[in-house]
């Protein structure tokens, strides 16, 4: 693999982790804990859930200072990680970019 080699590369793998762990904990685990009765999915994908938001905070933080990237980049890659389809749409609209700078 090589994407895991750069600070990149790494966002960008934590980051789609991230954004499906985020939609699996709101679009199946929270159903099922209130309608289904069954609080242990909430358990299980939050904790996986928690685990990738930090990791994707730290890479996130780790790429802005190894790239040099503005302020305002920066803080649209972390405040994607607080929206459901956030990491998918920095992906597609500003990593994707700076992937192409960089080559």
């Amino acid at each position: 693999m090589n994407s895991l080699k750069t600070p990149l590369g790494r966002l960008r793998v934590i980051g789609f982790w991230e954004g499906v762990s985020f939609l699996l904990l709101l679009g199946i685990a929270m159903p099922l804990k209130y309608l289904a009765g069954w609080p242990d999915a909430v358990r299980v994908v939050g904790m996986a859930h928690g685990v990738l938001f930090i990791l994707y905070v730290a890479a996130a933080i780790q790429a802005a200072i190894e790239y040099e990237w503005t302020w305002r980049r920066t803080g649209l890659v972390l405040v994607a990680s607080l929206l459901p389809a956030g990491p998918f749409i920095v992906d597609a609209k500003i990593l994707r970019a700076a992937a192409d700078e960089q080559r």
